[in-house]
């Protein structure tokens, strides 16, 4: 038996399959529940999926953290979610607020290493992990 092809409302669209080939970026390095919520980025701002923002006490929008910041912001305190580009002004962002995060998938800024910014996550519930290990292999 077989059935007829029928376009419906004048439906363009045919069924058909293809394949891609998919590459994790990697930035997720666990089964800790993602925690996401949405942020101001301040004007003026760009930078990648897994760079590490601290916020501005005074505005409370957020930047990409640097060690010589005094305004707040030298303190990670989330993770991008996607790539951001605000350089027409501020934007709304994604970021992650708790899971588990390679390390070297993460951007940092100026002066901020992957060891003081795993110190400064792991308290809000960011653990920033290393190479994966036989002995820890989540």
């Amino acid at each position: 038996m077989s059935l007829p092809v029928n376009s419906v409302g004048g439906n363009p669209q045919i069924p058909g399959i293809y394949a891609e080939t998919f590459i994790p970026d990697q930035l997720i390095a666990g089964r800790h529940p993602l925690v996401t919520d949405s942020v101001t980025v301040l004007a003026g701002q760009v930078f990648p999926r897994g760079a590490v923002l601290g916020r501005i006490t005074a505005s409370g929008k957020y930047v990409l953290a640097l060690a010589a910041a005094a305004d707040g912001s030298q303190n990670p305190a989330v993770i991008a979610v996607d790539n951001v580009n605000a350089t027409a002004g501020d934007v709304n962002a994604g970021v992650y607020l708790a899971g588990e995060f390679n390390g070297a998938a993460m951007t940092l800024g100026a002066g901020i290493t992957i060891a003081a910014a795993a110190a400064a996550l792991r308290p809000l519930s960011i653990y920033v992990k290393g190479s994966v290990s036989t002995a820890d292999p989540t």
